[in-house]
């Protein structure tokens, strides 16, 4: 049978070199609720032998292990699947830092049995929810070609000049190769600021391997969440200490017949892990050898929850937790608690906030730490995606050289913001001629099933694996700046308003039903604006200010772009702010005495077109701030407000 997988690496690697929304509290279950059963995850032939089950606080089964046991039995039998052909039993593995409980049987099920099985544990009223333990991937990256890896050793940070264009200024600057450069992340100006001290990045991937140019001084202080010895590659099953890379080829047995398929070829180790913290901040810099990383002074925490085939969302959800801080039975509390949590892998499968993941996301959040996603490498709505989609995630999309969403990359309302992740091909298109610039480049081991110590390698990918620790290496530079000024670390909520009000818009922008959040993140101007002293006098958001009754006329905009203007009203008189005429698709957001935003209002007027109403009918006396917000692109508009 099939192992499980329903997940695809956030990146996309081509060729090894050589040298080489608002953030969602925990939600509470209530006898009210009702059970919910989350089939997100089934797709296609897989099987599925491990649940995950949350009983409602207050449930006579809750904490029962044996209670748990017998009612999946019991669920198995009403579904029709303990017969005597072929029967499927139940079995209890562990309690879940989330507080759910993890179910494995006896033999895995096919789509259909799953989900009779789920509908007959949710027919019981103390569930609130049950879950595919699903076996996610790394975001399944393309590798660079071997032609374009750097042959030769220079002075400091060997390959910068010529390779990381990602991590240089959006300014149009031509590259090495001949590209105007207008998709970075401007860290290099941010370096001036800060570089991440006092900051644990926590990256949950395959874990890291030893290179020349990789600082791995935290990885006997990670630890290896993988439970499943066929997974792990362990010789048997448990967690342990460390967090290293032991490799997750599948190109022979047990894995090659038992992982890999037309969409999951057989392959070598990825060393993804390795890649992923590099960019985040693992990598040397400005030592003289090789690439530089973004948050290189801050401290890179290796957990290792991907292996062989994968690794299961239970893993996962417990590795969130202990990251973050939070207690998980039977491991050593971490030492290191992170500020940041990277995580550059996915799968199908919608995330609500009852879901277990977004449970342990809550968690991390509560605990301090902003959780990094990939958004996924389908070329898809990211709310179809895990944990792509799950409420608290800082969710990332994949933008190119020249600023334009790379065609792999996944899309819409989940998506807060994008990150350099690599365009693969000339003008960031969809095919053609494969460029240097298309790639995110950093240290890679050159194994090809076990890791070779001290490697020397270097290596080119593209995908959301990769633009997921931009904004992570981005976040640590913000906070670390912090720490610098002697102030307090920022909420994760904090850390997502000034990521999203610092991006730069795209140069080219993306259609409005492809849209990748807030726009490409800006290390300079997050950094600038996480340190910026609080205002004391005058401090209302940069504003045009409208004057009662009279017209601004022949309003433009793009999609997604953004206009603000204010209005000082009187108490009780009504107020009623109009745009009317011209084409396109415009909303108007309105809010008292604060900037709003498509999430945070006080009024909203949202239909499709330019003709928007909002009437306050007893307005405070204060300043309304309304911001026009392009739907579509919009030109020939007039706005009135009138009192």
């Amino acid at each position: 049978m099939k192992m499980l997988r329903n997940s695809v690496l956030a990146t996309v690697v081509i060729g090894v070199l050589s040298a080489t929304p608002a953030f969602a509290a925990k939600p509470t279950f209530t006898r009210a609720d009702p059970p919910r059963v989350n089939l997100g995850g089934i797709e296609g032939n897989q099987m599925f032998g491990r649940f995950i089950v949350t009983y409602r606080d207050g449930s006579t089964s809750k904490n029962n292990r044996t209670a748990i046991t017998r009612n999946s039995n019991t669920a198995l039998t009403r579904a029709g699947l303990a017969g005597r052909t072929n029967p499927a039993s139940a079995s209890y593995m562990r309690k879940l830092a989330t507080g759910s409980d993890l179910i494995r049987l006896s033999r895995k099920l096919d789509r259909a049995e799953a989900e009779a099985f789920m509908r007959q544990i949710a027919a019981d009223p103390n569930v609130a929810s049950v879950s595919l333990d699903v076996l996610r991937r790394p975001v399944r990256d393309i590798q660079a070609p071997a032609a374009l890896k750097p042959m030769t050793f220079d002075p400091s940070d060997t390959y910068y000049g010529n390779y990381q264009w990602h991590l240089k200024a959006p300014d149009g600057a031509t590259t090495a190769e001949g590209n105007a450069n207008d998709g970075g992340s401007n860290v290099n100006n941010a370096w001036d600021l800060a570089d991440g001290n006092g900051i644990v990045i926590a990256v949950l991937d395959t874990g890291i391997t030893s290179h020349v140019d990789i600082d791995t001084s935290l990885a006997d202080a990670g630890y290896d969440f993988i439970t499943d010895s066929f997974v792990s590659g362990r010789a048997t099953d448990g967690r342990v200490p460390g967090g290293w890379d032991l490799g997750d080829w599948t190109t022979e047995e047990p894995w090659l017949s038992e992982c890999t398929d037309a969409f999951n070829p057989p392959s070598e180790s990825s060393w993804h892990g390795t890649h992923v913290a590099s960019t985040a901040g693992a990598e040397l810099t400005d030592n003289a050898l090789g690439m530089a990383g973004i948050a290189y002074n801050a401290k890179i925490l290796p957990v290792r929850v991907l292996g062989h085939c994968g690794g299961y969302d239970s893993d996962i959800n417990d590795a969130i937790v202990w990251s973050a801080g939070g207690h998980v039975d039977g491991v050593p509390d971490n030492a290191n608690p992170a500020q940041v949590i990277n995580l550059s892998l996915g799968g199908g499968g919608s995330c609500p906030a009852s879901d277990p993941q977004a449970q342990a996301i809550a968690m991390a959040n509560s605990l301090g730490a902003v959780v990094v996603v990939s958004a996924g490498n389908s070329g898809a709505d990211a709310a179809n995606y895990s944990p792509a989609s799950c409420p608290g995630a800082v969710t990332v999309a994949s933008t190119g050289i020249t600023s334009r969403r790379a065609y792999y990359s996944n899309y819409g309302a989940t998506v807060e913001i994008a990150a350099p992740g690599g365009g693969i091909y000339a003008n960031d298109g969809s095919s053609g001629t494969v460029i240097n610039d298309g790639f995110v480049w950093q240290a890679l081991n050159s194994g090809t099933t076990t890791p070779v110590e001290n490697a020397t390698g270097y290596s080119g990918y593209a995908g959301t694996s990769q633009a997921a620790p931009h904004v992570s290496g981005v976040v640590a530079l913000m906070q670390g700046a912090r720490l610098d000024a002697g102030l307090p670390l920022l909420t994760p909520d904090e850390v997502l308003s000034i990521l999203q009000s610092t991006a730069h818009a795209p140069s080219v922008t993306p259609p409005s039903n492809r849209a990748i959040g807030a726009g490409i993140v800006d290390a300079a101007a997050a950094v600038t604006k996480a340190i910026e002293p609080p205002c004391t006098e005058d401090c209302g958001p940069t504003a045009i200010p409208l004057t009662n009754k009279v017209v601004v006329s022949g309003l433009s905009g793009a999609a997604g772009s953004e206009a603000l203007y204010s209005f000082d009203a009187a108490a009780g008189a009504k107020l009623t702010i109009m745009t009317y005429g011209g084409s396109g698709d415009v909303s108007v957001y309105v809010a008292l005495d604060r900037e709003p935003t498509t999430s945070d209002y006080d009024a909203k007027s949202t239909r499709r077109g330019n003709s928007e109403t909002v009437r306050v009918n007893r307005p405070t006396a204060g300043t309304y701030y309304i911001k026009l917000v392009g739907a579509g692109a919009y030109s020939g508009v007039s706005l009135v407000a009138r009192q």
